[in-house]
């Protein structure tokens, strides 16, 4: 057995850091991971953890990303507790067996540090790849601070390990933004952390020769549909093991999470909805509006996928305009946020105003002051009541000024 880390009641880590502690508190049996900006620091703490002596799994350095997910479900088919962190084009590259993972319902957690797309390279955060995946079947929980990469983490083991749900989950969290930024985080200490989590309990594992399994069975037109709609089925009924582990690590720290998180939403009249650590500076700009009478509030999906349609449209039922804030280049269409938001509108018979805002791309800075812009053209609508301003916007763009009806 490995000795324990000694760690302080208050750290001082950026979002690697906790991401990796969070991994080695679960003893992890199998690593596998080919390190790629921003997340490479995850795997080097990891790894440095290893050759320290405070882990007792095996850590597996691939030659790629696509390789790194295939020895994942290798070693979680085979029944280890398994974990890999990657980025931007190693998620991209890892696309094809994402699919793999979870169409054969296997509990892998991985820890994604959001950064965008080529071309052109660029290392720095945005929602590309979170966006890239967001059909591949896993859960996805998002991550503001360095604090909730460390508590997400370690939710995320509980979560997909649960035989009520038996699919993988990521963390995401902004890159550089929060993956190197350092702020205080207040860890368990080992033993607390692992008995949260528990045992992990193989189901169906293959190297179980008493009891043979298949694996990735080939089934064509007579089963294929019946298997894709059982593990939609699966994703979509994760809500009550979600809330039930995030009211369970309440009970243990104190510290709440919730599906969608909200700020100053109970008499607000217009909404901002965003993801990832601009729900932070959002919240400085709500302060800010409702200094000169505005009453705003800013919506946060905790929860990704699956995405919490009926409780979105219960926090928006009173609303008279959104702004929906996508960081991803949409590409053709509207984004995936403001598109979520429009069918959950639309299925619960409500029909609040609805802009789309892209911005950020790249890791480009979005302010207080361009939020609060964001809000006064949302007021604006909502006074008309009516969409004067355009359909979609750019955010700090340079150059003209881009928009689209």
């Amino acid at each position: 057995m490995a000795e324990k880390y000694q760690l302080k009641k208050t750290e001082v880590w950026d979002g690697n850091m906790a991401a990796a502690h969070a991994l080695r508190q679960a003893q992890v049996d199998v690593v596998a991971a080919y390190p790629i900006t921003p997340s490479t620091p995850i795997v080097q703490n990891y790894a440095q953890f290893l050759a320290d002596g405070y882990i007792d799994g095996e850590f597996v350095m691939v030659e790629s990303e696509h390789s790194a997910m295939s020895a994942c479900v290798g070693a979680s088919a085979a029944g280890g507790r398994v974990a890999t962190a990657t980025s931007s084009q190693g998620y991209a590259l890892m696309v094809e067996v994402l699919y793999q993972a979870s169409g054969m319902r296997l509990p892998i957690v991985m820890t994604v540090v959001n950064r965008a797309l080529a071309s052109p390279l660029n290392i720095h955060g945005d929602h590309s790849d979170l966006y890239l995946g967001r059909d591949a079947g896993w859960i996805h929980l998002i991550c503001n601070n360095p604090q909730e990469a460390y508590d997400l983490t370690l939710c995320a083991f509980k979560i997909a390990e649960d035989e009520r749900v038996r699919l993988p989950v990521t963390t995401n969290q902004d890159g550089f933004l929060v993956s190197h930024t350092a702020q205080v985080v207040h860890p368990l200490d080992d033993d607390t952390a692992y008995k949260f989590i528990g045992d992990y309990k193989p189901l169906n594992p293959m190297l179980d020769t008493e009891n043979p399994v298949t694996y990735g069975a080939q089934t064509e037109e007579e089963w294929h549909f019946e298997h894709k709609a059982n593990q939609h089925k699966a994703i979509m009924d994760s809500f009550p093991v979600i809330e039930e582990v995030f009211q369970q690590f309440k009970d243990l720290t104190g510290r709440e999470y919730k599906t969608i998180e909200t700020y100053k939403m109970d008499d607000a009249e217009i909404a901002l909805i965003v993801m990832g650590s601009t729900y932070e500076t959002a919240m400085v700009a709500v302060d800010e509006a409702r200094k000169k009478g505005i009453k705003v509030g800013v919506v946060m999906p905790r929860v990704f996928r699956p995405f919490p349609y009926n409780q979105l449209a219960e926090i928006l039922k009173n609303v008279k305009a959104i702004a929906t804030l996508d960081r991803s280049a949409p590409m053709g269409t509207t984004g995936a946020l403001y598109n979520e938001t429009a069918g959950a509108l639309m299925a619960n018979g409500q029909s609040a105003i609805l802009t789309n805002y892209i911005y950020g791309l790249g890791g480009r800075d979005t302010t207080v002051e361009h939020l609060l812009q964001v809000i006064e053209e949302t007021q604006q609508n909502a006074e008309a009541g009516k969409r004067v301003t355009p359909l979609q916007g750019f955010i700090n763009l340079r150059g003209p000024k881009l928009s689209f009806n």
